[in-house]
């Protein structure tokens, strides 16, 4: 018996909110297991000043129902053929930046969404300037990226995570340390999901990249 992994085209569903008035900058996010774009652009919508910055929701390409109401959901990847998934959703990640008016970015994700954001930023053909992982942890195929190729990173990880667990995040810390990476780790009092405290840490953590933008228009 023979296996053949045959490269075929596909459609991927992208949501894109723009700003009020003029972006300061955009956030591509990467939504989590079994989540589709529409409850991710939701989550992004509940961060304070996002109004201020263009919005991309990044559907992934394995989509599925779910058993209950049969919500049309989605995953990344499985570990079959991991490989030849991670090059496939790099290549449709490069494809939707292509389609976004240039300037500063910052690669978001939530859970296996994660992991999804660290590529973008650290494997994909276009500059990202921020990382920002929720309940998630670095997967090991961007840990030999040198540190002069890793923009800011801010981790945020929940007290009582079941998937994001305390040793998970230790080994995190010490690899963004040990590699020289400028980042920000929150601790807060909850499990996986977003608070109202992450939502405020990330709008804090953007906040420079729409200094920045803006600093080199009013030149």
């Amino acid at each position: 018996m023979r296996t053949l992994n045959l490269e075929t085209p596909t459609h991927g569903r992208v949501l894109i909110a723009e700003a009020t008035g003029t972006s300061v900058a955009t956030v591509i996010a990467f939504h989590g297991y079994a989540q589709n774009a529409d409850a991710m652009m939701a989550e992004l919508r509940q961060i304070p000043g996002s109004d201020r910055w263009t919005l991309v929701a990044v559907q992934a390409l394995n989509r599925f129902y779910t058993r209950g109401d049969q919500t049309v959901v989605a995953n990344w990847m499985t570990r079959q053929d991991r490989d030849q998934a991670i090059s496939d959703n790099i290549g449709y990640v490069n494809r939707v930046i292509e389609h976004l008016e240039p300037g500063p970015i910052c690669a978001l994700g939530f859970s296996q969404g994660v992991a999804m954001a660290y590529r973008a930023a650290l494997l994909g053909h276009h500059r990202i300037d921020g990382i920002v992982a929720v309940g998630g942890d670095i997967p090991p195929d961007v840990k030999a990226v040198p540190p002069s190729h890793w923009p800011r990173v801010l981790v945020a990880a929940g007290h009582t995570d079941h998937w994001f667990t305390p040793d998970k995040v230790a080994a995190d810390d010490a690899f963004l340390r040990n590699h020289g990476v400028r980042f920000e780790l929150l601790r807060y009092d909850a499990g996986h999901v977003f608070t109202d405290e992450v939502r405020n840490a990330i709008a804090a953590f953007l906040t420079p990249l729409g200094r920045a933008e803006s600093d080199m228009l009013n030149r």
